[in-house]
């Protein structure tokens, strides 16, 4: 019973919370045919009121909800096509809250560069993990025969987990920030309050997205540990 609930609790902190996300996304995004504006108008609208006008709003086919992003490279905000230009509390929420990223990046916010440097140092990291992953421990010292190769390679997955992690915690606040502190005072002057909840609903779910990635990755290094520990 024990070897059961250390095998589920796992899969559970990994799975319930991307399904509930997902799940807030998905009820909170049906037509209000009298709501005033789409997320899209509204976030054109919140641009020019922050004197951002160089940065676009693009509708990106096949994007998942959950993946919408502010680009700080490319000055650009990307956003699902099935919420693009919706009249729903999640097209309005969503893109809003990207905006905040928008805001935060002209206010020169510390945890966002923060966020931009490790990316960009770890880039490199982050890929060769990615690929040694792919390719498997075992694989490598099939080919190799090497101990001092394979502990090479299982440094550079746990580093690249590691990094990755780190990058995941150093977001939660900046997203935290981008949805109460920027996007709800904004959506409090411009949606219907007895709206407001299902804003709020949708605003935690855009930033805890970062925190089940964070989940993901805690379990994932747990792994990688356990394995080599048992090696």
């Amino acid at each position: 019973m024990i070897k059961i609930f250390l095998f589920l609790t796992p899969l559970a902190l990994i799975y319930l919370p991307d399904l509930w996300i997902k799940y807030n996304f998905k009820k909170n995004n049906k037509i209000f045919q009298d709501m005033p504006f789409s997320g899209k108008e509204l976030g054109e609208k919140i641009l020019e009121e922050n004197n951002i006008k160089e940065i676009p709003i693009n509708s990106i086919k096949d994007l998942p909800i959950g993946s919408c992003h502010y680009d700080p490279k490319k000055k650009e905000i990307n956003i699902s096509e099935s919420i693009y230009d919706r009249k729903s509390i999640t097209s309005l929420a969503v893109i809003v809250h990207e905006i905040g990223h928008a805001i935060q990046d002209k206010e020169n916010s510390k945890l966002l560069n923060l966020r931009i440097s490790l990316i960009r140092k770890t880039n490199v990291l982050q890929k060769i993990g990615s690929i040694v992953l792919i390719i498997g421990v075992p694989s490598i010292f099939a080919l190799t025969k090497s101990p001092f190769i394979v502990l090479l390679m299982t440094l550079i997955i746990i580093a690249s987990f590691s990094t990755n992690l780190l990058i995941h915690l150093i977001t939660l606040p900046t997203e935290i920030d981008a949805s109460f502190k920027k996007a709800l005072p904004i959506l409090n002057k411009y949606v219907p309050k007895e709206n407001l909840k299902q804003c709020r609903s949708v605003l935690t779910a855009a930033a805890l997205t970062y925190l089940a990635a964070s989940i993901r990755s805690i379990i994932n290094l747990r792994f990688i540990l356990l394995a080599l520990f048992r090696r």
